[in-house]
């Protein structure tokens, strides 16, 4: 069964970095697409970043030039690396992938989440 279990979150001032990891585990044959979504208290889920098997990235506007997203498929991994993180970062992030199994075909999981604050 693939699993996703995202680490790296916690409480970082504003201005800071924080890096977030998803590993995805289980008899993975492709991961065709790795992305990070995230969601504040009363407010609906929203794509951060998102990153295609091709390499190719996408990203919110309101993270566009502090987060960078990055996967190593040799390790079925893929990362959020965020810079300049402000108070509105503050969210639990939720790793989300696209992955096609010998068991299970292709499928959409996600991860547990993991709570980002940002203090001001």
């Amino acid at each position: 069964q693939v699993q996703l279990v995202e680490s790296g979150g916690g409480l970082v001032q504003a201005g800071g970095s924080l890096r977030l990891s998803c590993l995805a585990s289980g008899r993975i044959l492709s991961i065709n697409v790795m992305a990070w979504y995230r969601q504040a208290p009363g407010k609906q889920r929203e794509l951060v970043a998102a990153t295609q098997i091709s390499g190719s990235t996408t990203y919110a506007d309101s993270v566009k030039g502090r987060f960078t997203i990055s996967r190593d498929n040799a390790k079925n991994t893929g990362y959020l690396h965020m810079d300049s993180l402000k108070p509105d970062d503050t969210a639990v992030y939720y790793c989300n992938a696209i992955i096609r199994s010998d068991v299970e075909g292709l499928k959409n999981y996600w991860g547990q989440g993991t709570q980002v604050t940002v203090s001001s």
